[in-house]
């Protein structure tokens, strides 16, 4: 008996939370003008049509160039911040490990406007770089906080190591301390371009003629709900799991070994 109850929270619970995705891809596959019941397809009508919009297509190359370079930079970032802090001890560094985890408190919508006030007052133009530093802001505690966790003794131990055979503090971090921790490095990294490759509101305030994917969906649903829309957030949806997998295929999974 328990055991079926919890079959049946599990399928609750499951149902709760991809029910709406579910009905987002269903309906994207809808061979009418409106994403809602009753359902006349499959189609791909909608696909083809996204596909073939070069707007559109412009908007999802943005949204991948600024995930994959701000998570690499808030990667490099917290990586030499978390070594630096876990390796030396230095006045302030409590002080220091809270205000690089601080963002993690704040909302995207504050980042924003701080943000585009400082723009302001320095003059500098909005664009997808711009963009950029905001979700730099926004990954870098995650990649510390991630980094900083995995590092450990036995680490500390290999790099002693390596300096009593010569090698400088450069060779160090790159053929001794980075390998080690490339499983969370790339932990850090693969969810940071998750964050960054749907995120909105920092997009949003901080671009102008240049958008990312999100913003442009954004644009679509003013016009009301199509199955148009339906195909543009499966599309995101289907790029965020195929790299949660690759993420469990290619690193947890090594970890778990």
């Amino acid at each position: 008996m328990t055991r079926a109850l919890s079959w049946i929270y599990l399928a609750l619970a499951l149902g709760f939370i991809f029910l709406p995705v579910g009905m987002l891809v269903l309906f994207s596959f809808q061979d009418g003008r409106l994403p809602v019941p009753p359902f006349n397809g499959p189609s791909l009508r909608w696909y083809a049509d996204v596909l073939g919009d070069r707007r559109l297509m412009s908007a999802l190359g943005n949204s991948l160039v600024v995930a994959a370079v701000s998570s690499a930079i808030a990667l490099l970032l917290g990586f030499l911040a978390a070594q630096g802090l876990a390796r030396y001890r230095l006045p302030g560094t409590l002080l220091m490990r809270v205000v690089l985890i601080a963002p993690f408190t704040v909302s995207y919508l504050i980042i924003a406007l701080g943000l585009l006030t400082l723009y302001n007052r320095t003059g500098i133009g909005l664009s997808l770089w711009t963009a950029g530093v905001g979700h730099v802001v926004i990954n870098l505690p995650l990649c510390f906080a991630i980094l900083y966790a995995a590092i450990g003794d036995h680490h500390r131990n290999a790099e002693r190591a390596a300096r009593d055979l010569g090698a400088s503090e450069v060779k160090v971090l790159a053929l001794v301390t980075a390998p080690m921790l490339m499983p969370s490095m790339l932990a850090a990294f693969f969810l940071s371009f998750t964050f960054s490759w749907d995120e909105f509101i920092i997009a949003f305030l901080l671009t102008r003629f240049d958008v990312t994917l999100p913003v442009e969906i954004w644009s679509l649903l003013r016009s009301g709900l199509t199955p148009r829309a339906n195909a543009v957030g499966s599309l995101v949806f289907l790029v965020s799991v195929s790299l949660l997998l690759l993420l469990e295929l290619t690193v947890f999974r090594k970890v778990r070994r």
